[in-house]
């Protein structure tokens, strides 16, 4: 655990205590302060009283005037569309709000660093997508090569659970639009920047807001180094806005597809090879075709972010290129799930927004593609000049005829996933995938997009084993 630093004495209000709010709380005890902790949903509530954690009904509490922080889960609202009620009570007495990500960065450093022959580092990723893959990948580069890494943030641990740091430890975190948006302290020493499209627009009042909460990272965190991906307008812009002139090395650039030039520092992929240039000379190629964990351009991107993330940390380009090919991807991201009867399957559940299921779709040749879920605002007519790989579309979620209707290629109205993989399988042919890459949020049939992936799986292997 990191125990919260600075907090000792003081009344510290915690609302949310799903993963990361039952450890900012659990933190903020060791750390000395009175915790009022709540959640709206009893289950949460029940398990924070089980580890210790003392409850306070804070929609209940009128006199704000000695709280001195309010702690938020990220999927609680602050601003839009509206701010939960004890969030709005809270702003209104001028209470601070925050994070358990500021709380991390506040408390990360201890008196202990005082003996280090080297010290510990943060890499933050951000991004719409890819930052999962990118976050892992660099994880596991950094393992493979012999440095000490935890990983954490919106993947795997809550940022608070995260062991105190060791002599030249490199801390990975991903972190989402939500917790970037609000946390009061960021301080990475590497920030990553893979790529941007329209996701929680509503939370974030547009596409201007979500772009800011992304932007806060490196605008705010003054990162040492800045990973940033150019393919998207603004990625090339947060790019310019960081440099201080062309030849500025403090920010790499990074590309999939496209081939950068400059007398700065890039690193880009194309026609399979990642290069790394640095002023206007070849550094290092990788070979990424046929790695398993690395399928697709939008892997290619990811294997950029996170070469140039480790490269930033002084990994060697060898060392890189060794972990790259041992990387097996991560579970509901372009998933192998098994093959069988000539067909290929493919578990992307995580490809929630229409940018991830595209290039989940890039990714592949004859495609019987499952999709559906919840929709998300404005509609799939950008998806459809993707859909060239698609032979026929299995639609499921409670409005899979609405979705089947916006679709530009054959479909099939089948609502339930069991009845999905059934009518995929008994239509293809040798050679298909049949994917699984929603392009929607899986919130009116599954708990999450991981329940919604494991039903795939288990329906795929329920057909293998009846044959």
């Amino acid at each position: 655990m990191i125990i919260a630093q600075g907090v000792s004495g003081l009344k510290v209000a915690v609302l949310g205590l799903g993963r990361s709010g039952l450890s900012a709380a659990l933190s903020l005890q060791a750390g000395g302060a009175e915790v009022l902790a709540w959640d709206d949903g009893v289950q949460a509530r029940d398990a924070a009283q089980n580890a210790g954690v003392d409850l306070v009904d804070l929609g209940r509490l009128r006199d704000w005037s000695d709280v001195a922080v309010c702690i938020v889960s990220p999927g609680i609202a602050h601003l839009y569309p509206k701010p939960h009620p004890v969030i709005a009570a809270a702003q209104a007495a001028g209470v601070p709000v925050d994070n358990d990500i500021g709380l991390f960065f506040r408390s990360f450093s201890s008196s202990a660093w005082d003996n280090f022959h080297s010290l510990p580092k943060i890499i933050a990723v951000t991004g719409s997508n890819g930052k999962s893959t990118t976050s892992a990948l660099i994880h596991h580069i950094l393992t493979e090569a012999g440095r000490p890494s935890q990983l954490a943030g919106n993947i795997g641990r809550g940022v608070l659970d995260l062991e105190p740091a060791i002599d030249g430890e490199v801390v990975v975190l991903e972190l989402s639009s939500y917790q970037t948006e609000l946390a009061r302290a960021l301080t990475p020493d590497v920030g990553v920047f893979t790529n941007l499209s329209p996701d929680h627009l509503d939370r974030h009042g547009g596409e201007g807001g979500y772009f800011a909460a992304k932007r806060r990272l490196f605008a705010e965190g003054g990162p040492d180094r800045a990973v940033i991906g150019v393919d998207d307008p603004e990625g090339l812009f947060l790019a310019g806005q960081l440099s201080e002139s062309a030849s500025d090395d403090r920010v790499i650039r990074i590309s999939s597809g496209q081939k950068l030039t400059g007398p700065g520092w890039q690193i880009y992929a194309r026609k399979g090879f990642l290069s790394e240039m640095r002023k206007g000379r070849q550094i290092a190629s990788v070979d990424l075709r046929g790695l398993p964990g690395l399928a697709g351009a939008h892997n290619h991107q990811n294997a950029c972010a996170a070469y140039a993330a480790c490269r930033a940390v002084g990994i060697s380009p060898k060392a890189i290129a060794e972990a790259l090919a041992s990387f097996q991807g991560l579970a509901h991201r372009s998933q192998l799930v098994a093959e069988g009867g000539g067909l290929r399957f493919i578990n992307d559940s995580k490809a929630t927004n229409l940018a991830s299921a595209a290039n989940a779709l890039a990714a592949f040749e004859n495609v019987r593609w499952i999709c559906g879920g919840l929709q998300k605002d404005g509609g799939l007519e950008a998806l459809n000049a993707a859909l060239s790989p698609v032979i026929k579309a299995y639609v499921i979620g409670r409005e899979a005829a609405d979705f089947a209707r916006q679709l530009t290629c054959p479909s099939a109205v089948c609502t339930t996933m069991q009845a999905a993989v059934a009518q995929a399988v008994a239509e293809a042919e040798a050679g298909d995938t049949v994917l699984l890459a929603p392009a929607a949020a899986s919130f009116d049939q599954y708990d999450n997009f991981e329940q919604r992936g494991d039903d795939f799986i288990a329906e795929v292997q329920r057909h293998l084993a009846a044959q």
